[in-house]
């Protein structure tokens, strides 16, 4: 099969398109054919060398990846909830070896969920890795309730905009930072108050607030504790709350912590139930053949990407 290896840490052109043997699946895993798959911040670190590099490199031939969607092929032993033929999506083995970055995908039957009819692949293959962390940090970690107030950082981009949709259906009323071409978007997608990051100061304009989403880090974690109440929660994806930023929160008595996202397939049939139900909906900012792979890696490197960069087979 065609696969993206990476030999070495570096820029776009390390990534080379190479035939390598088809996997094939284990117990309890699923061969998977692969339609669509979406890119990630963490997909650039990696790329670079940072984030998860060295821990790939222990195993070649290393192909990034973990968003993947796409037809059943074949099942593993004791595989019964899936067959030949259905339509699956899942962020996969993260944050292990996902190898999304091919024809074809092994990995856990449990971490995948059915493609609702009426969402094609791409919308499903954006609907993973972004959409999984924005349910599991609203959801899970912060315990977000109907008619509390959550402040979402870069809220436009891929983990952003799922994370806005998702706190409306919770019922909470949510605050975006985003740059002001985005704020009619945002508004659409359901939020109620848009701050623009380029020109204003969101601790000016913010306040109560009961949960905030950090996918930012830096200046921008630290100075999110300003504008939640007592016993507020932030919660950084970025790892934005470490030090000093843990220690001046437990210094106000509010909770900060740094969260990755976890493979999980009643996650995703969480998610796979709002895309049936019409409640959430992914943008796809930029669609990219297989080919394109250096070209779909560059415009995530920009960091202005709204919503997902995805990428059809």
């Amino acid at each position: 099969m065609k696969a993206y290896v990476l030999n070495a840490a570096g820029g776009t052109d390390v990534l080379q398109l190479t035939d390598v043997r088809q996997p094939r699946p284990a117990a309890g895993d699923v061969l998977l054919r692969n339609e669509a798959i979406s890119i990630n911040p963490v997909d650039i670190k990696t790329r670079k060398g940072g984030a998860f590099f060295n821990k790939l490199m222990e195993a070649p031939p290393v192909i990034l990846g973990w968003d993947v969607a796409g037809t059943v092929e074949a099942v593993g032993e004791g595989v019964t909830q899936w067959k030949v033929g259905d339509r699956l999506f899942g962020m996969v083995n993260f944050p292990g070896a996902g190898r999304a970055y091919a024809e074809y995908v092994t990995a856990p039957a449990t971490h995948f969920a059915r493609i609702p009819d009426g969402i094609s692949t791409e919308e499903a293959a954006a609907t993973t890795l972004a959409a999984l962390t924005a349910w599991q940090v609203l959801v899970h970690r912060g315990g977000l309730r109907a008619g509390q107030r959550v402040l979402i950082h870069a809220a436009a981009g891929g983990v952003g905009h799922f994370a806005v949709q998702i706190a409306k259906q919770v019922g909470a009323e949510v605050i975006g930072t985003a740059s002001a071409a985005n704020h009619d978007y945002l508004r659409r997608l359901g939020a109620s108050e848009v701050i623009d990051y380029h020109n204003d100061d969101f601790r000016k304009l913010a306040s109560d607030i009961d949960l905030v989403l950090d996918p930012v880090g830096g200046d921008t974690a630290l100075h999110s504790l300003d504008v939640l109440r007592p016993g507020g929660v932030l919660v950084s994806i970025v790892g934005g709350a470490r030090e000093p930023v843990a220690q001046e929160a437990e210094r106000r008595c509010l909770r900060a912590e740094n969260y990755l996202v976890q493979s999980s397939g009643p996650d995703m049939e969480d998610l796979a139930r709002l895309l049936e139900a019409g409640h959430l909906k992914a943008t796809i900012g930029h669609r990219f053949s297989f080919a394109e792979m250096a070209a779909a890696h560059a415009q995530v490197e920009t960091g202005h990407t709204r919503g997902k960069v995805v990428l059809s087979l």
